[in-house]
């Protein structure tokens, strides 16, 4: 009996007990809490060797000073830049970014970055498509060549 009256207790408790969301959670958190504009950068088709930097911008909502730690490019072809000093509540901030351009081809590359934020890593992405257009120019004359001797 004692065991039945126990779990049904533990059920009503567990029934009646409202779990806090994330965003509730971030709400009442002391610390500092991240905002980005954007978590996406899409260079979209760009052309070979452009100009290959991008910034994602920020502002600390939180409620003390956000220190981030460490950027860092999935693979040496992405070179993130971390902000030099903390981002006050209020502030805005930059992580910027600069892609390797001098790569034909798509991309698809994260950038993790590490902070004393409410989250303390956060995955940004940057994706695009580098074009040759040199290469396209070839290809083209060659396939008009080929088409005027047939």
């Amino acid at each position: 009996m004692k065991k039945i009256l126990f779990f049904l207790f533990l059920g009503v408790m567990a029934f009646t007990t409202k779990a806090q969301t994330k965003e509730e959670i971030k709400k009442d958190f002391t610390g500092p809490v991240f905002e980005f504009e954007h978590e996406i950068i899409n260079y979209g088709d760009i052309a070979k060797n452009s100009d290959g930097n991008r910034v994602f911008k920020f502002k600390n909502v939180g409620k003390s000073p956000l220190i981030v730690y460490s950027v860092k490019g999935s693979c040496g072809c992405t070179v993130p830049t971390k902000p030099d000093k903390p981002i006050l509540p209020g502030e805005t901030g930059e992580i910027k970014v600069k892609y390797a351009t001098n790569r034909v081809g798509p991309f698809s590359k994260t950038v993790t970055v590490k902070s004393n934020a409410f989250e303390p890593t956060k995955i940004l992405h940057v994706k695009g498509r580098v074009l040759d257009k040199e290469a396209d120019n070839v290809l083209e004359k060659k396939k008009n060549m080929i088409q005027e001797n047939n």
